[in-house]
């Protein structure tokens, strides 16, 4: 057991350097990803048909397709077009895409959730479509989207990992890399779960609770 706890301790900083990037790569796909999924869930209502093609095409090529066939488009298939991105750039870009998509569709549920008759007394008081959009529906919207996106936040930093596939040093390449070096694949491994771990787990007990408060101020 010491030797387990001496082997973690000395690779302890190369595995958070690849937490750090996973970290931003996932904040950054979040940064990226929910706003363009709000544009998205707001385009797939749109009266314009066009509009609502144009956007239902980008959700569903971003939730149809894995998000392991989109990193890899990104960082192999684009150089072919004459666009050469980063593993980073890549990573952000791919997910970023696979945010919008999926977050699209929770944003869009929050929306439809909104009482009808909010959106008559917004048009009783004289608000323009844009205005009871921005002052009445979205905030409502997100509200009740809310837990459904910070759990989906979760599962992003978690998708990270496929990141591996196009030589990103996020957390579980940096423990493949310690893993090849030192043939001590099961104690590195057990060492990437335990950091996504320490992440994830408060961060669901968080998404329960506060989805619990919304639950008592919703009744």
């Amino acid at each position: 057991m010491n030797d387990l706890f001496a082997f973690w301790l000395e690779n302890l900083p190369t595995m958070l350097d690849g937490l750090k990037i996973s970290l931003q790569v996932t904040g950054l796909a979040l940064f990226v990803g929910i706003p363009l999924g709000l544009v998205l869930a707001l385009g797939v209502q749109a009266k314009s048909t066009v509009t609502q093609m144009l956007s239902m095409a980008v959700v569903e090529i971003g939730r149809g397709a894995p998000a392991l066939i989109l990193l890899q488009f990104a960082y192999y298939g684009l150089p072919s077009t004459g666009i050469s991105l980063s593993s980073f750039g890549a990573a952000a870009a791919a997910l970023s895409w696979t945010t919008a998509a999926y977050t699209s569709e929770i944003i869009r549920a929050g929306l439809q959730a909104v009482p009808h008759g909010q959106k008559e007394a917004a048009v009783a008081v004289g608000f323009t479509h844009i205005d009871a959009l921005r002052y009445v529906i979205v905030p409502q919207g997100l509200r009740v989207a809310a837990p459904a996106l910070l759990g989906f936040a979760i599962l992003m930093l978690q998708a990270t990992s496929l990141c591996f596939a196009i030589a990103l040093p996020e957390l579980l390449s940096q423990a493949y890399m310690i893993g090849t070096s030192t043939f001590q694949y099961l104690p590195i491994l057990l060492l990437a779960g335990l950091l996504y771990a320490a992440i994830c787990i408060p961060a669901t007990i968080a998404v329960a609770s506060l989805e619990r408060r919304l639950g008592r101020h919703a009744t």
